[in-house]
């Protein structure tokens, strides 16, 4: 009798277990959306432009998408669209709906990027193309779907999910906007974004063109209150010459790294939470530095 007593406890267990189980949620990976691409993404406009990347919510589709906006007095319509990875480019035209002129390009990892209403386009709607990065593949517009010029950006897994994009090394997760410096077509080629040699959790707050040369980026780890600056070389790239990168907290030390190298100066870093600082930097004889800012 024990035996059969005990049977029936471990079926009613069983079926207890069975049951939770399938009124229990669900734990559904998100990885997806926070993928990051084995292909770097820079911006898809022109050297040292700067334009808002807004991953806005409340009904913009696909969610996780990017509208890249003007800023400041730079307005972004009519602005040359570039490749933000090398790929194979196809051409589409919705007309009045949905993206208008668009393209999509899939890249070697099998992820692709969509770049849509553009005013242009390099290529007819059905032609194919293979790119770099950096190649120019249209002009902002307000095609299809739109009311305003601005272009709108995804980025795709090989599944083709949207997932959170990562452009100059910059995260721009849901719900954000943030205003990134591009590095794309710049003369050299430099491969280095300022966010990978700042590392993870650094995202731009300023930069400064030195001329042609280069380029040099305050970025901000709102986690630890650290600021990072990097100076990038766009000219005798990969072949070690002057560059540095300098910053300075006000009522503290300033500290710079100088020397001659291949790609960049820096990363330098300061603790600087509500703090002013002074960064710049300099490529060859071309050197800036800026007054104290960034207090907040």
């Amino acid at each position: 009798m024990r035996h059969r007593n005990r049977r029936i406890a471990l079926f009613v267990a069983a079926l207890l277990t069975a049951a939770a189980a399938a009124f229990a949620p669900a734990l559904v990976s998100n990885a997806d959306d926070v993928t990051a691409q084995a292909v770097s993404h820079k911006s898809p406009f022109n050297c040292n432009k700067t334009f808002y990347a807004n991953n806005w919510t409340g009904g913009h589709n696909p969610s996780n998408s990017i509208d890249w906006q003007s800023y400041g007095s730079d307005a972004i319509g009519g602005e040359n669209v570039r490749a933000t990875a090398a790929g194979t480019a196809y051409f589409y035209n919705e007309g009045s709906t949905s993206y208008g002129r668009w393209v999509k390009i899939v890249h070697s990892d099998g992820s692709s990027t969509r770049y849509a209403h553009l005013a242009t386009q390099v290529k007819a709607p059905g032609s194919s193309m293979s790119v770099s990065q950096g190649t120019i593949i249209g002009t902002v517009g307000s095609t299809g779907g739109s009311t305003a010029p601005h272009l709108h950006y995804e980025q795709r897994n090989s599944s083709g999910s949207v997932v959170t994009p990562v452009v100059e090394g910059v995260q721009v997760p849901l719900g954000t906007k943030k205003a990134i410096t591009s590095s794309n077509g710049c003369s050299g080629g430099n491969p280095y974004t300022p966010g990978e040699v700042c590392g993870s959790g650094y995202s731009q707050i300023n930069q400064r063109a030195l001329g042609t040369v280069g380029a040099v980026f305050l970025m901000y780890n709102a986690s630890n209150g650290y600021n990072c600056v990097v100076t990038l070389k766009y000219t005798n790239v990969g072949t070690a010459s002057a560059v540095s990168a300098t910053l300075a907290v006000q009522g503290g030390s300033s500290t710079t790294d100088s020397g001659s190298f291949s790609y960049y100066a820096g990363p330098v870093k300061k603790s600087a939470p509500n703090t002013c600082v002074k960064w710049g930097g300099s490529v060859g004889s071309t050197s800036w530095t800026s007054a104290w800012s960034h207090c907040g």
